[in-house]
């Protein structure tokens, strides 16, 4: 059962349906906050109570993207150590090796694998870095 206050950043309606039955079935009730857009990120991000303890966060995003978002995160002096896991459903190689490069704490490829997806919680709650691409 998630510990931890999340917040996922996610345009695709179907994606925010699937997290929200994931957090709100299977993972008992975990707390999960979503913003549907990235629009004016930090400044809904810093009135979000409660922070969020991890971020999961689409690459694909609009206006700005996962990784301008992140890039807006670490040179923030309140949340330059946020964890950030990328939820994306690029996966090739390259895309995975640019995500590590940036600065992401993980990735969990797209579709999620509701099977799987407790595990993955469990494993970012101990602190663990979570690269589960397929």
């Amino acid at each position: 059962m998630p510990k931890l206050n999340y917040l996922y950043v996610e345009d695709d309606r179907p994606s925010q349906m699937v997290m929200g039955m994931l957090f709100g079935d299977v993972l008992a009730g975990g707390n999960l906050s979503i913003f549907e857009d990235s629009t004016d990120f930090i400044s809904r991000l810093e009135a979000l109570t409660p922070q969020p303890d991890v971020i999961l966060m689409d690459i694909h995003m609009k206006p700005i993207t996962g990784i301008e978002m992140l890039a807006l995160l670490r040179s923030h002096p309140k949340y330059h150590s946020q964890r950030v896991i990328a939820l994306t459903a690029s996966v090739m190689s390259e895309e995975v090796q640019q995500l590590r490069e940036v600065g992401f704490d993980g990735c969990i490829g797209k579709p999620v694998d509701v099977d799987t997806f407790p595990e993955l919680i469990d494993q970012i709650e101990a602190g663990h870095s979570v690269w589960k691409i397929i």
